[in-house]
């Protein structure tokens, strides 16, 4: 047993100076001698193999206290066994390594006598280390030998209560040095539905799928379509709740239909404002008709798309629409939004545009609109100031990989239109390909390795907060892959590092509250990542609607350079466990960070304020907001002497600041006589500016007596009007 607590002393021993010139001669005779000595190999440090890993044991005291609990890597949790001898716990590693020792971690409640026992198959056992005299506290037992299960079985207790142990640490190395305890790599799950042009039954696939997808909007069901390099004749695919569809080439035009990628809303009788969580990525089509039907609403993304045609952005018969998203596309013919109150496009082409309702945003697209808000209701950026696209998985020959595109300044138009894509491609083999039932403890355990992670489509329960602390990883979904955190845990937190890239997923609450649900960087965050900076892509956040859940904050950037591109952050008016308390979420998104960006914000009826922004020289291009429908009367909504929060509030300590393309619209069905003194709020500087700004009541459902500060005409009467700001101040 090796001592623990003791350190070689801090100052030389008594006369050390006064030995300089003989240390300098002995120095220089001990380097000679070296330099004709042959090197020893280098050996592999040990490292710690068992977090992580799947741990069983004999017993358990009670729900609190799971095996898994010693080898989470947290001090703060544990395993306790029932109070009766013996007892074992027990930790697989995943593969057979050569073991360097053991560090058990007990509780008060500890083994006076136990045994560390190894094994290849989990069981039969042989002893490593025993001992009759267990001191507990912090123990480190010297083993040797190769195994691919370890357990402490203890035979006598030192209390009258059951074996209790924070944490059970097994080091070692694999194959000679140290390998990964989690591979990376491997197939996708059944989810994940991959094509060829020779695959039969392609359309039939596809229309099963949209008939169990196309209203299930709280359901279970997670599917990603993806079509290999090559044509693709009479395809209709249809395109449901929680489905992506994509290509696999490099580019769009790698991959064709001859045909459709269709929304519509058949489902809810011609209206499409409820057509949410879908994908379109990576694809040419030549529509049948000439025209690609895409009638959706929010956190529904149309990447990297070669439209050979127009694009109808309303549904069958131009009912309701209520905004999306449009980046790195190029369509050919015109894009008709007709219905839709508000959309935003990034860093496209188009070949024309129709109309507008209330809020038309471009920011880098050719062939756009001249800025003309409000009538008609075009804001219109030359170009985007940063931006980086999503990255997604591709085909390198027969190998699947993520391609992770590189950042563009002052961008315009698509980053593969006449130009080889520019960015990184990084193997799957060096990723965790997280599947359902995939715990927290393991795919923390995945990223401590150095492992990006890819959700297979599914929903993922985590008691844990998922930690991404390495720069440059990268987190993507497929399928509108769903993290619910239990307990009351926040599901994600970044480290202030750079270039982390998280994008296509889903952070659904749980019923127990959780102070944040995603987190970038922690308080007081200061590093630099304007090179590098971290990205949020099609990463949505639910605060209710598929069940009771409940969220203080639903995203916090506390990180610098931060771009927030595409999310919806929505606090749930329809579905289950929805109410002014059942769902109660007082803030959508807080920024902290100086320097951020934010290319398509859609946040929505949270209880109090919706976004706070509190970082300096902050950019917001494009937000669309729906105050909280269900306040159950004017005192709810009281904010000290002003009436209501506003939507969008940025602090009175920020100096710099600045909007393009924004709105916010009462809905407030509960009370109608409600009434909102302004929709934005923000400190009287030159340095803070808002262009094309307005509020809208739906149908009279509570007013605005202005649209931000005390500036723009208030709302009145039951006719759907905005009131509009061109610029402020």
């Amino acid at each position: 047993m090796r001592v623990v607590g003791t350190s070689p002393p801090s100052a030389p021993p008594p006369g050390a100076a006064r030995k300089g010139l003989v240390g300098a001669v002995v120095t220089a005779l001990a380097a000679a001698l070296l330099a004709l000595t042959p090197a020893p190999e280098a050996e592999a440090a040990p490292v710690l193999l068992s977090q992580g890993g799947q741990a069983t044991a004999s017993s358990q005291e009670h729900h609190g206290t799971p095996a898994g609990s010693a080898v989470d890597g947290d001090p703060g949790t544990r395993w306790s066994s029932a109070a009766s001898d013996p007892q074992w716990l027990s930790v697989d590693l995943g593969a057979p390594a050569a073991l360097d020792r053991v560090e058990l971690s007990w509780e008060a409640a500890h083994a006076k006598t136990y045994r560390i026992e190894l094994s290849a198959n989990g069981t039969d056992w042989s002893t490593a280390y025993s001992t009759t005299a267990g001191a507990g506290g912090t123990e480190v037992v010297d083993v040797s030998g190769t195994a691919r299960h370890v357990r402490v079985l203890g035979t006598a207790r030192a209390t009258g209560y059951g074996y209790s142990l924070w944490e059970f640490k097994v080091f070692g190395t694999r194959d000679g040095g140290t390998g990964p305890v989690i591979p990376g790599g491997g197939d996708l799950g059944p989810n994940v539905h991959v094509f060829d042009p020779s695959t039969p039954g392609i359309q039939a696939e596809l229309d099963r799928v949209f008939r169990e997808q196309e209203s299930a909007q709280f359901g279970s069901g997670r599917h990603a379509f993806f079509f290999k390099p090559g044509t693709y004749d009479d395809i209709n695919a249809q395109i449901g709740f929680y489905t992506s569809i994509a290509g696999l080439g490099l580019k769009p035009d790698d991959t064709t239909f001859n045909g459709d990628v269709t929304v519509d809303a058949g489902w809810f009788n011609g209206n499409a404002t409820q057509n949410f969580w879908r994908s379109a990525e990576n694809l040419a089509l030549n529509p049948v008709s000439g025209t690609n039907r895409w009638a959706v609403s929010q956190a529904a993304s149309f990447r990297r798309m070669h439209v050979k045609g127009g694009l109808n952005l309303a549904p069958n018969g131009y009912g309701w629409a209520s905004g999306g998203y449009i980046a790195d596309s190029k369509i050919d013919g015109q894009v008709g939004p007709y219905s839709q109150q508000q959309w935003y496009t990034r860093d496209s082409t188009v070949g024309g545009w129709t109309n507008g309702v209330w809020n038309m945003t471009f920011s880098g697209v050719e062939g756009a609109p001249a800025n003309s808000f409000p009538q008609p209701p075009y804001t219109t950026l030359d170009t985007t100031p940063v931006s980086r696209e999503k990255p997604f998985l591709h085909l390198d020959g027969d190998e699947f990989k993520v391609f992770t595109p590189a950042k563009r300044t002052a961008a315009r138009g698509t980053t593969w239109a006449g130009a080889t894509p520019q960015g990184t491609s990084i193997p799957l083999s060096e990723f965790y390909v997280v599947k359902p039932g995939a715990t927290a403890t393991t795919i923390n355990a995945a990223l401590e390795q150095g492992l990006h992670l890819l959700f297979t489509p599914g929903i993922y329960h985590v008691d844990r907060t998922i930690e991404v602390k390495r720069a440059d990883t990268v987190v993507l979904g497929l399928g509108l892959a769903t993290i619910i955190p239990d307990n009351g845990v926040t599901a994600m937190k970044v480290a202030d590092v750079d270039g982390v890239k998280l994008a296509g997923f889903l952070i659904d609450a749980g019923p127990v509250n959780s102070p944040t649900l995603l987190e970038i960087g922690g308080q007081g965050a200061s590093a630099d990542h304007a090179a590098n900076p971290a990205t949020v892509q099609d990463v949505y956040v639910r605060v209710g609607g598929a069940g009771p859940g409940k969220a203080t904050t639903g995203i916090v950037v506390h990180s610098d350079d931060v771009i927030i591109d595409h999310t919806w952050v929505w606090r749930a008016d329809h579905g289950e466990g929805v109410g002014w308390e059942t769902n109660r979420a007082d803030y959508g998104v807080r920024v902290n960070g100086d320097d951020v960006l934010a290319t398509g914000l859609f946040v929505e009826h949270f209880n109090k304020y919706d976004v706070e922004w509190y970082g300096e020289r902050g950019r917001t291009i494009f937000y669309q907001n729906e105050k909280a429908y269900d306040a159950p009367n004017q005192a709810a909504i009281q904010n000290g002497d002003t009436k209501g929060y506003a939507a969008y509030r940025v602090d009175d300590s920020v100096n710099t600041h600045e909007g393009w393309g924004m709105g916010s619209y009462s809905n407030y069905n509960v009370d109608p006589t409600i009434r909102q003194d302004h929709g934005f709020k923000a400190p009287v500087k030159p340095g803070v500016r808002f262009h094309s700004l307005l509020v809208v009541s739906l149908g009279g459902n509570g007013h605005y007596n202005h649209v931000i500060n005390d500036t723009g005409s208030p709302t009145s009467g039951t006719s759907t009007i905005p009131s509009t700001v061109v610029s402020y101040p």
